[in-house]
């Protein structure tokens, strides 16, 4: 009798769709594969070519943006469950955990971006500080959950005018955090003595829920439907395999290529990165005798690896070795600094080959070094890299954050980039307001305010502790549901854009654009 969670089970409940198993016009015949296509074929991954990595593409000689580190994440998804898949000593457990198909878990991988706003994750930022603030939505804004409520409700792809009625499988693959910011599940992960990573609220913002999350309360019965066929089998706050697969091939992707774009166009450099890493391992006892006001306050050259040591042993205890750490050190010194930072890129054939020798080689080793666990620490997944691999890839991240993302430059353009999506917003939001401007309003624009509107309206009535917020009360009457509605369906259309659209729109709406406006997408 085949097992009831075998995909190729009649009644595999990881196949169900919102609609009940309503037919579209697929190309595959396998409910997996109709999923990636149908994920491939949705503006929502189209655009993502037009959104920021790290900074804006246009112009830079970046190579990678959102789409492209996407593809990247599928490819390398595919990679790992092909080879879990293909293992027998390990098909009992992953039968015993829900499955892992490659299927499911590329499309997984196709869709988590979907959600991510026009400038990345200084986008991110900015749209949930004013969700929460001015529009005084409990759950603000998360990327992660954005691609969600894409893929649930707003993409219209699927047989259904909500959503693209994907099987529970790939929604429940798409949760790499499988919890509401503050509404569930019961108890909040975010409770739990030693949290998974992400459910933690941010220590400087106390009683804000979960730093990270994957859904919001307008979407949690879609949630509910995507994990029931694991229930029993994994605790509620826990990735799913094939989540946990897209999660590390998220972490390899961007732990590589980035730093390939970046040396590509001059910003990371072999003398700072080196002396980094080269005198943090000249004088690895002399830096851990350093107290913390020491450390905090030194500007040495190893001073911030030294901090990077400190606080994965605060942080990920179960895991941090400091051998291991000092040997992922060694290596990321010797092949990624003395080997491709060594020689400035010039676009010479031999330049672009030691790219290709560095991207396929690490992620050859680090693909290499999955593995999958029965019982993992609530810090991980039940797929996580072996213990070497896992402290090259913090090198790498640590490699990429200090010398890229905290330069001075970025932050002088990521402030003008928040300053353009705080004022389009509240462009947007004015245009509603504005009664006898009713009728000329973008039609995504009200679309997205009537879907919203009857997703507050539906919670008001069944489940209206879902929607308090910072007053302690859920909203009464119904201007306080139009006003959320209204919120929430700004800061959808806002994070629907391109960077160049959002520039563009703003350009229009203030008058700085003396030509007519107009996008189809989002029009």
């Amino acid at each position: 009798m085949p097992d009831a969670m075998d995909p190729r089970h009649p009644d595999d409940p990881r196949q169900a769709r919102r609609d009940g198993g309503a037919a579209a016009t697929d190309l595959a015949a396998s409910p997996y594969r109709a999923d990636r296509d149908r994920i491939v074929a949705s503006p929502f991954l189209a655009r993502l070519g037009g959104v920021t990595q790290v900074v804006s593409a246009s112009g830079s000689g970046l190579l990678h943006n959102r789409l492209t580190h996407s593809l990247k994440v599928a490819q390398v998804a595919r990679a790992i469950a092909e080879r879990l898949a293909a293992d027998p000593d390990l098909a009992p457990l992953l039968d015993k955990l829900g499955g892992c198909d490659p299927d499911v878990v590329e499309a997984a991988a196709l869709a988590h971006d979907l959600g991510h706003p026009p400038f990345g994750h200084l986008g991110e930022q900015v749209l949930d500080r004013i969700a929460r603030h001015r529009f005084a939505l409990p759950d603000g804004f998360e990327g992660n959950a954005q691609s969600f409520r894409i893929v649930t409700t707003i993409d219209t792809r699927g047989p259904r005018a909500a959503g693209l009625d994907l099987t529970a499988a790939v929604r429940a693959a798409v949760l790499k955090y499988p919890w509401a910011r503050l509404a569930g599940p019961r108890p909040h992960p975010r409770e739990l003595p030693d949290p998974p990573r992400g459910a933690a609220e941010p220590a400087d913002a106390p009683g804000t829920g979960s730093s990270k999350f994957s859904v919001y309360v307008t979407e949690l019965d879609d949630q509910a439907q995507a994990r029931a066929p694991f229930a029993g089998r994994l605790p509620d706050w826990q990735q799913t395999v094939e989540a946990s697969v897209m999660d590390n091939a998220d972490d390899i992707a961007y732990a590589i290529h980035d730093l390939e774009d970046f040396h590509r166009i001059g910003v990371l450099q072999h003398a700072p990165v080196s002396a980094e890493l080269g005198l943090w391992e000249a004088d690895r006892a002399g830096f851990a005798a350093l107290d913390p006001a020491e450390l905090a306050g030194s500007r040495r050259p190893g001073s911030s690896l030294e901090a990077l040591r400190r606080r994965l042993h605060a942080r990920d205890g179960w895991m941090v070795d400091d051998d291991a750490f000092a040997d992922a050190v060694t290596r990321v010194r010797a092949e990624l600094v003395d080997d491709l930072l060594s020689m400035p890129f010039d676009g010479s054939v031999a330049a672009e080959q030691a790219f290709g020798r560095f991207s396929a080689g690490w992620t050859a080793r680090l693909v290499d070094g999955v593995r999958v666990l029965a019982d993992p620490p609530t810090r991980s997944g039940h797929v996580l890299l072996a213990e070497r691999q896992w402290h090259e890839v913090q090198v790498l991240k640590f490699v990429h954050r200090r010398f890229v993302l905290l330069r001075p430059d970025l932050a002088l353009h990521q402030r003008g980039q928040a300053r353009l999506l705080t004022s389009l917003v509240e462009a947007l939001d004015q245009w509603l307001d504005d009664r006898f401007e009713a009728d000329r309003l973008p039609r995504r624009l009200r679309d997205l305010v009537a879907l919203a509107h009857a997703e507050y309206a539906d919670l008001a009535r069944h489940n209206p502790d879902s929607l308090v917020g910072a007053t302690g009360e859920p909203p009464r009457g119904r201007s306080a549901i139009r006003a959320l509605a209204q919120g929430r369906a700004v800061i959808d259309f806002v994070a629907s854009l391109t960077d160049t659209q959002a520039v563009t729109l703003l350009d229009a709406l203030s008058g700085r654009q003396g030509q007519f406006w107009s996008d189809a997408f989002v029009l």
